[in-house]
């Protein structure tokens, strides 16, 4: 790249890629959500697994932090087969995170701290101990109560092999027989699991099943809940007569640009099938009845991203997580790319953008960027696995981070991102707990590294995450440097830079600003360059410092504590907020 003009005038004109958001927009269409893993977030009675007084406790920092929203994952009552996301009763509190009251309570203080509150529902699959899957298991094939699931007759001799060949997400087969020993049923049917064997697929042709969750929408936003995260929301419609798939994705005809860009999606008959858009349409007028503007985000691995576009039409859902930007990695050219083909197919539906880098699912971005390749998504990853290099992950997260919070439109945030938490990358086997772990026989590590207890007090036993110090899965000793009271106040500390850039985001409205590619920058492909009302956004991704604007005024950058102050240059692997001149 050449030496920048150092005259303000006579710049080329920045290539828009995204107008510009009406400011009196309702909260959803810039919010920065904050999502707490109950389990993993504080623990109030001791017993070393999270709990929903415990995070009533916190609020205070989420409030300080600035976020707007808090997500939280399922807490409703659950054998915890899969973490809560196998749920026997969706109206009720698990006694392991506390009760309704309990619920109410935090709701309310979130409230006086003007936090919304989003929950997580869970429509594609229940608990096999839900009341509706063992009224099935006492009836015959054929009747109402199995209607609501996926029960089918097996294949080939006596109905010995599975109705089709689809495969668990969790590894293994998506079926299961229904047997005496088991489930003390002898006639041999099969029930279709996406997922764990103990979270039977819902049979949404159902009207009752329709009707059911419909109440439970409404059950919650009685209470007062702002908004909800649909897991699997690309997932609840099968295509008709459940077809055999052979796993091989096609090449789209005639796909465009937009839809080359897309991320790592799920493709089948079982996902993205358009008749899910027909229960968001639905959902949406029973949202749209109260007021307070009650929002649904999708979690939806889909592609191309034209087809993510589908799911936050006008009438139908808010938000759609973009997961295509969090599986692109630190790749300049992809990245600028996804975030350009982001903007336009949800400007075609006037949709904001939903940013996202980690969650409960995937390795902690201040791992995974410190991976030989920073665009790689291993599903954990154990001792014996290539180990990241953690500065370099943290430096890399950092700047993603501010990237990411530096774009117009909505952006999540997974609880200890903001403390630069890497992911636990030394678990012994024999405390894991993810089904995908045991189901793949420990071929996948599974998500547990990422769902590790937070570090609260440095000098704490547990880290102040519990009173007794208990933990469900144990903390790496080297958290001690990233616990939130070791870091708070410390200037450069990853809590403070979280702090700083979602003051300023609010400040200067950057989640409704504008995009456009500032053109000075343009020629360098490892830098990503966008101009954002009265911010320039520069992310540097490569390993040479690169020219600033001798007149611009740092107002943010990423770099670790100890760096030199941002400059004439910007170092490689940062992010800088600079006013826009």
């Amino acid at each position: 790249m050449t030496q920048l003009d150092q005259q303000p005038i006579s710049r080329p004109a920045p290539e828009v890629v995204h107008e510009p958001g009406p400011v009196d927009g309702p909260w959803w269409r810039d919010a920065v959500i904050y999502q707490v893993y109950p389990r993993s977030f504080a623990d109030a009675d001791g017993d070393g697994i999270g709990d929903l007084p415990g995070i009533t406790a916190r609020l205070d920092h989420l409030a300080a932090l600035g976020v707007d929203a808090v997500w939280l994952s399922p807490f409703y009552r659950s054998p915890q087969a899969d973490a809560g996301y196998d749920v026997a009763d969706y109206r009720d509190v698990d006694p392991l995170f506390g009760t309704l009251a309990d619920f109410d309570a935090l709701l309310g203080r979130a409230h006086e701290l003007g936090l919304k509150v989003v929950v997580d529902l869970v429509p594609n699959h229940s608990s096999d101990e839900h009341v509706w899957f063992q009224e099935a298991l006492k009836t015959p094939p054929g009747s109402p109560e199995r209607a609501r699931y996926l029960f089918r007759e097996g294949r080939g001799v006596n109905g010995t092999e599975p109705p089709n060949n689809w495969g668990s997400i969790f590894g293994g087969p998506a079926w299961t027989r229904l047997t005496p020993e088991k489930h003390g049923v002898d006639d041999g049917q099969w029930y279709l699991h996406l997922f764990d064997s103990k979270q039977p697929d819902l049979d949404w042709s159902n009207p009752e099943v329709r009707e059911e969750f419909e109440g439970v929408l409404r059950f919650w936003l009685d209470r007062g809940v702002d908004g909800f995260r649909v897991d699997v929301a690309h997932g609840m419609v099968k295509a008709e007569g459940l077809p055999d798939w052979d796993g091989h994705v096609s090449m789209i005809e005639g796909a465009d640009d937009v839809d080359a860009v897309a991320g790592s999606g799920n493709q089948g008959p079982m996902f993205d099938q358009d008749g899910v858009h027909e229960i968001y349409r639905a959902w949406r007028k029973v949202l749209d009845e109260y007021d307070g503007d009650r929002m649904l985000v999708a979690e939806a691995w889909v592609e191309p991203l034209s087809r993510l576009a589908r799911y936050v039409r006008p009438d139908e859902m808010h938000q759609a997580f973009n997961f295509a930007f969090l599986a692109t990695g630190w790749d300049a050219p992809a990245l600028r790319k996804v975030i350009a083909a982001s903007y336009q197919v949800n400007d075609t539906v006037g949709a904001p953008t939903t940013w996202v880098m980690s969650n409960h699912d995937v390795v902690r971005h201040a791992s995974r960027l410190g991976l030989a390749d920073p665009s790689s998504r291993p599903n954990g990853i154990g001792a014996e696995d290539e180990q990241p290099d953690a500065e370099l992950g943290l430096r890399r997260a950092r700047a993603a981070s501010l990237l990411m919070l530096g774009l117009p439109g909505s952006a999540y945030v997974y609880q200890g991102e903001e403390l630069g938490l890497p992911e636990h990358t030394s678990l012994a086997d024999e405390v894991r707990e993810d089904p995908a772990f045991f189901r793949t026989n420990g071929a996948e590590r599974g998500r547990d590294g990422c769902r590790v207890p937070l570090p609260w007090e440095a000098d704490a036993p547990g880290f102040g995450y519990s009173p007794t110090g208990r933990t469900w899965l144990p903390q790496p000793a080297e958290w001690a440097a990233f616990a939130a009271d070791a870091q708070d106040g410390v200037a450069g500390s990853t809590l403070e830079l979280y702090r700083a850039a979602l003051r300023l985001r609010r400040a200067e409205k950057l989640g409704l600003g504008g995009a456009s590619w500032e053109p000075e920058f343009q020629d360098d492909e490892d830098v990503i360059a966008v101009r954002n009302g009265s911010v320039v956004v520069v992310a540097n991704l490569g390993s040479t410092p690169v020219p600033l604007p001798l007149d611009a005024e740092v107002l943010l950058a990423s770099g670790l504590p100890g760096d030199a102050p941002v400059g004439a240059e910007l170092p490689g692997d940062t992010t800088v907020w600079l006013r826009a001149r």
